[in-house]
């Protein structure tokens, strides 16, 4: 299994596990895949060394303090976990991704009494999840243009929101009632979501490669199989 982890902060992707925290890009590789470049995959094989993997990331997320919140994340967090395997009894090799995202909450500006970078901060997240959210939307209606490009979240979830993949979003909601109009808008956001459908799910296999086996007879085996052929046609004959 290959994990890699990023985060988008003010539409910027940075590597998690990297300690170069240059701004990469999202790119199509040459088989047309959604890709971001130079981003770091690690190779494990437990779940104690992705979790040591996932600690590591989660220490170097961008986080502040706002008025609704102590420790806000300002970023979204994306985990993905690229899984090969090979099934023994029907001779395939199985291929799978698996993301797993936490997006950054929204806040309403005129609540949240930030300026500065915070403001930028709340900006950056409250257009990305808009965007999100037309995507969202374009895929209810089933309309020609799907506007994933008008974000790097959603450019980065192209593949998985475009048709052949599983989609399952969690949110969350406060029981403050200060935050009724904030718990309100996001009970209709998963209610269009859960309207939304994306495609039927396809597997993605291939034949598992065999290797060639050289078969041999010893010269007695040989003559035995000989006399068993002229048998077998003399019973024929009659």
């Amino acid at each position: 299994m290959h994990v890699s982890m990023l985060e988008i902060y003010n539409e910027t992707i940075r590597d998690m596990l990297s300690p170069n925290q240059t701004s990469l890009e999202i790119v199509h590789d040459a088989k047309g895949d959604t890709i971001v470049k130079d981003l770091t995959e690690s190779d494990v094989c437990s779940i104690a060394a992705t979790l040591s993997l996932l600690q590591k990331a989660t220490n170097s997320r961008s986080i502040g303090r706002t008025r609704m919140n102590e420790e806000s994340s300002r970023s979204h967090f994306v985990v993905t976990m690229r899984i090969s395997g090979v099934n023994e009894s029907i001779e395939q090799q199985v291929h799978g991704v698996l993301n797993l995202i936490d997006l950054a909450g929204s806040e309403r500006v005129s609540q949240s009494r930030t300026t500065g970078e915070r403001f930028d901060e709340i900006k950056a997240i409250n257009t990305s999840l808009c965007s999100l959210n037309g995507v969202i939307m374009a895929l209810a209606r089933k309309e020609d243009h799907i506007p994933f490009r008008n974000s790097k979240l959603t450019h980065l979830l192209e593949p998985y929101l475009g048709g052949d993949s599983k989609t399952l979003m969690l949110v969350n909601i406060s029981p403050v009632p200060s935050s009724g109009r904030e718990t309100l808008d996001t009970l209709r956001f998963a209610a269009r979501v859960n309207g939304c459908e994306i495609g039927v799910p396809r597997q993605n296999t291939e034949k598992k490669k065999r290797k060639a086996k050289v078969g041999f007879q010893t010269p007695k085996a040989a003559g035995m199989s000989e006399k068993k052929k002229a048998v077998t046609d003399a019973k024929r004959r009659r």
